[in-house]
This record gives structure tokens, sequence and C-alpha cells, in this order.
């Protein structure tokens, strides 16, 4: 796919994509005419680097977690660098706490919308939802 069909699908500029290029995050193919030719993947991995950047992970730390965004199975790291382990570790547990914050967050507003349901009249989600043994 060309660069302006990954940037629709991703909903990131085309401008930044180039920039992920040259960072090392993505690597599209070079057709003959020059072209960037992007495969399938890499909207799912325009999709993680988004989300990592989102979480304030610069760019020189997600180049170092690429191995671990696709589905490989074994992950083999070379001259590992403390410094490195202990910024992803502080990096990995700001992110738990986010995760937390926006879980109590999404259970307080699914709490406040039954409660204006109910204002209205209205019946519960979960009164509303087919359980697996109801016929239909």
């Amino acid at each position: 796919m060309r660069i302006g069909e990954l940037a629709k699908r991703t909903e990131v500029p085309a401008r930044m994509l180039r920039y992920y290029e040259e960072q090392g995050l993505i690597a599209p193919q070079r057709l003959d005419n020059g072209y960037r030719d992007y495969d399938e993947y890499l909207v799912g991995r325009v999709h993680q680097i988004r989300g990592l950047l989102d979480a304030g992970i610069p760019t020189r730390i997600i180049s170092h977690m690429l191995p671990c965004l696709g589905e490989v199975k074994d992950i083999v790291v070379s001259n590992p660098d403390p410094e490195l382990r202990a910024l992803l570790e502080s990096e990995r547990d700001r992110m738990a706490e986010r995760i937390g914050c926006l879980t109590r967050n999404h259970d307080a507003i699914s709490r406040y919308i039954e409660a204006l349901g109910r204002a209205e009249g209205r019946p519960s989600d979960l009164d509303t939802e087919v359980s697996p043994t109801t016929p239909n």
C-alpha cells in the first residue's frame, strides 16, 4: 500500500510515517520508481508505535522494543543495557498506574451512565443483556 493509504488507515500523517521510517521504526519496501510500498502488517505496527509514543516512550526506546512488537516467541537481546532496563521498568510501572486510573474512571463513568438511565426510567444495561443460557 502507498503512504497515503497507510496514513488514512492508521490516522497518522504521512509526514509522521516518514519520521518513523527515519527512526528505523518501520521499513517499507521501495518500488523501482522510488515509491514506498507498505506491507499490511505495518498498520498494526504503526498503531503500536503510536500507543507507545502516546504513553510517553520516546522513539529511541521504541526502536529497542521492536522485537517485542510482533508475534515473535523468542526475543534475543544482545548487549543488554542496564539503564535501558531501568527506564523500561519505570515506564511499565507508570503505564500500570495509568491503566489503573483509566479503569477507575471507566468504572465511574459506567456507574454514572447507569444512574442517568435509572433517573430516566430506562432499564439497566445489565437488564437488557441476553445471557448465554437464555433461549432466543
